[in-house]
């Protein structure tokens, strides 16, 4: 999230100046409307379930990531005090980093949840516990700012000029080594987390299509449902994460090697600025994947809005009562 580069390698103002602003404002406006509601909702889901604490934990991410964003917008548009940049690179910049990926672990720890108890529902662990779903929370919080407040310790707060700052030039050594070592570990952590979904989420789809071709009972209907449970996370990581995951890399070395040109440079700030817009967007969609994957979820927010609700075939993987696993798994994959 840096500001405007001049000097000798400048952007053009209508992309980092307008555009890329006013397409941040749009996300800001309606994820912190969709995150608002979905923190109120969940006030009324029990955390009785370790899945339900690992989704509370996402809605907390997005909406302070959804904070980060006036900073950005005021910054890069020019509209706020010029010091306004040295902040967004010390501190705000750093914190939607910290908010983006808690969220993106915690989906991850979604999808080993569901496979445990889907896959594996004889095996008994303190893995399944909520104390312990609330402990390793506190943990993905920990490291995560481990790995990232350092980037904004080792920034610099005065500058001579702070007009056209590039964070990067507010490091000292330490913190350029730092800040290219935390973004390699982070895109590795996404990777991860992309592959492990990608076959958590098959070797869940396998074990409900058996089970229910087995039954003979509601197939299709199950079929549909969590084809459509995958697809929505699945779509949410393909659209808002990946692009910027592969353009990270490149943009993160133009940052710190001296042999690109300005052309180059200017490419991959602008690919990377786009990218991380789309990531950014992330928070407007994971309310819509909230309203899929939690009954509960469902329940409380068409009672507050007075919304008749169809009564479900199944039972949801978020009530509180137990039932069968297969039966279970069909509303949250």
């Amino acid at each position: 999230m840096n500001a405007t580069t001049t000097g000798p390698c400048s952007w053009d103002p209508l992309i980092t100046q307008q555009v890329i602003p006013a397409l941040y404002l749009v996300v800001f406006v309606v994820g912190i409307l969709l995150n608002g509601v979905s923190a109120w909702v969940f006030c009324y889901v029990p955390s009785s379930k370790s899945f339900i604490i690992y989704l509370k934990n996402i809605v907390v991410a997005d909406f302070l990531m959804s904070l980060t964003f006036p900073f950005k917008i005021l910054s890069e548009s020019g509209l706020g005090p010029r010091q306004l940049s040295v902040f967004v690179c010390k501190f705000s910049a750093v914190f939607f980093y910290v908010n983006m990926y808690v969220g993106i672990v915690f989906f991850g720890l979604i999808s080993f949840d569901r496979y445990y108890k889907i896959v594996k529902p004889l095996l008994t662990s303190v893995m399944q516990s909520v104390n312990f779903s609330k402990l390793l929370s506190v943990m993905v919080w920990v490291l995560t700012l481990f790995l990232a407040v350092p980037n904004s310790i080792l920034t610099k707060w005065s500058v001579r000029d702070v007009r056209g700052i590039k964070c990067m030039d507010l490091k000292n050594t330490l913190g350029q080594k730092w800040h290219k070592a935390s973004n390699y570990i982070f895109v590795g952590i996404f990777w991860m987390v992309f592959l492990l979904l990608i076959v958590f989420y098959t070797a869940i789809t396998r074990k409900i299509f058996k089970s229910h071709l087995k039954s003979r009972k509601n197939s299709i209907w199950v079929k549909k449902k969590s084809s459509r449970n995958i697809f929505s996370i699945m779509f949410v990581f393909v659209v808002c994460f990946v692009p910027y995951h592969i353009a990270r890399i490149p943009y993160t070395q133009s940052q710190t090697e001296a042999h690109y040109s300005c052309r180059s440079k200017e490419i991959l700030h602008h690919v990377k600025e786009f990218t991380l817009l789309l990531s950014a967007a992330n928070v407007c969609l994971d309310p819509v994947i909230y309203f899929f994957l939690c009954q509960p979820f469902r329940e409380i927010l068409c009672k507050k809005l007075h919304v008749p609700l169809k009564a479900q075939q199944d039972s949801d993987a978020c009530k509180t009562k137990t039932g069968n696993t297969t039966q279970e798994s069909t509303d949250i994959l």
